[in-house]
């Protein structure tokens, strides 16, 4: 919903660009929008974390590490959820499950299905590496979000252009 309502913004700041100053004012202007907006997705969105029975692959905005369950040593949750390997390494993980913080409204003690929480996510997690085949050995792999840095790449040079065009 916020990177809607982001993206519509930008979206009504380009188009009034347009209308008051034209087409190349606004292409001028539209890069720094676009970083806006690329900044927010990826602190907002990318981060995330996908777990299956051989093993598990963490995005934490522009960085990827995928490995098997035989890697990890253990898993904990501070703050975010966090994987420790083998070779004692660490990974966080900030699109992951996390520490709720407790229930302050006493109008609800009486719901049958309280809210899960990092607890819970935590306790599914673990049950899963614990039940993991470890036969399929995947090795650590870290790795870079390279469409997102091609993103980053464009805005930027885009950037610098309309920064230099500006000017002259």
């Amino acid at each position: 919903m916020t990177l809607v309502l982001a993206g519509l913004i930008a979206l009504f700041l380009l188009g009034d660009a347009v209308v008051r100053a034209g087409w190349a004012q606004a292409a001028l202007l539209a890069p720094w929008v676009l970083l806006a907006l690329w900044v927010l997705y990826e602190i907002s969105f990318v981060s995330r974390v996908q777990v299956d029975d051989r093993g598990a692959s963490v995005q934490n905005m522009l960085r990827r590490t995928s490995f098997g369950w035989s890697r990890v040593k253990d898993i904990d949750l501070r703050w975010q959820l966090e994987f420790t390997f083998e070779d004692g390494s660490k990974t966080s993980c900030y699109g992951g499950p996390a520490r709720s913080r407790p229930r302050r409204s006493r109008m609800r003690e009486d719901d049958p299905t309280p809210p899960r929480g990092g607890e819970h996510d935590l306790a599914d997690i673990t049950a899963l590496w614990r039940t993991a085949s470890f036969e399929a050995d995947a090795p650590i792999v870290r790795s870079w979000d390279l469409r997102a840095l091609f993103a980053l790449g464009v805005i930027v040079v885009w950037v610098v252009a309309s920064v230099l065009i500006a000017n002259s």
